[in-house]
C-alpha cells in the first residue's frame, strides 16, 4: 500500500515539474520588469523591494530595506581607459555570456537580458557610464520571485571578473 503512494507521490511530483518546466518554454515565467529601466536624474532604479536584485547605487537610497543586501561596487576603469571605453568592453563581456543579450544600447547606458535555460526565468541588467565619476554602474535584478539565491551577484562578480582580468583588447 505504502509503494502505491510513494508511485503516485513521484508520478504528481513528474508531472509538476513538468508544468513547470513548460511553463518556462512558453514564455510563462519572463515576468516584467519591477522597476522603469533607465537613468533617472543619474540614477538607476533602486534596488527590488525582496532579495533578488544587486546595484552599484544601492548607497544612494540608505533608508531601503534592501540596500544593504543589494550593495556592490561599480566597475572601475582601467588606468588610461575612459568610461565610454570601460563601458563598451563590458558589454562586450555581457554579450558573451550565455542567455545573454542587449536589449538597447544608448550613449552610456545598456540594456541586457539573461534568460535560465531550463525555465526562462529573465533577469534585467543595466550599465551606466556616469560621466561625473569616471565609474561605471550596474543594477541588475530578477524579473519574477522573492529571492535569486544569489544570482544576479553572482553573475555581476562574474562579468567583474573578466573585465579586471580580461585581455586589454577585450
Amino acid at each position: 500500500m505504502i509503494r502505491k503512494y510513494v508511485a503516485l507521490g513521484v508520478l504528481v511530483l513528474a508531472a509538476l515539474l513538468f508544468l513547470l518546466w513548460l511553463a518556462g518554454q512558453l514564455g510563462l515565467l519572463q515576468g516584467t520588469p519591477k522597476a522603469p529601466l533607465g537613468v533617472q536624474q543619474g540614477r538607476l532604479a533602486p534596488p527590488s523591494l525582496t532579495q533578488n536584485s544587486v546595484s552599484s547605487q544601492a548607497g544612494l537610497h540608505p533608508d531601503h530595506p534592501q540596500a544593504a543586501y543589494a550593495a556592490i561596487e561599480p566597475f572601475t576603469p582601467r588606468a588610461g581607459e575612459t568610461g565610454a571605453d570601460a563601458l563598451e568592453r563590458l558589454t562586450a563581456l555581457l554579450s558573451q555570456q550565455p542567455g545573454t543579450h542587449i536589449t538597447h544600447q544608448s550613449d552610456g547606458y545598456v540594456h541586457a537580458e539573461a534568460t535560465t535555460r531550463w525555465l526562462r526565468f529573465v533577469d534585467d541588467i543595466e550599465l551606466w557610464h556616469d560621466p561625473a565619476t569616471g565609474l561605471v554602474h550596474v543594477r541588475s535584478a530578477s524579473r519574477l520571485g522573492r529571492k535569486d539565491f544569489g544570482v544576479n551577484r553572482t553573475r555581476t562578480e562574474a562579468l567583474r571578473a573578466a573585465f579586471v582580468h580580461g585581455s586589454p583588447t577585450q
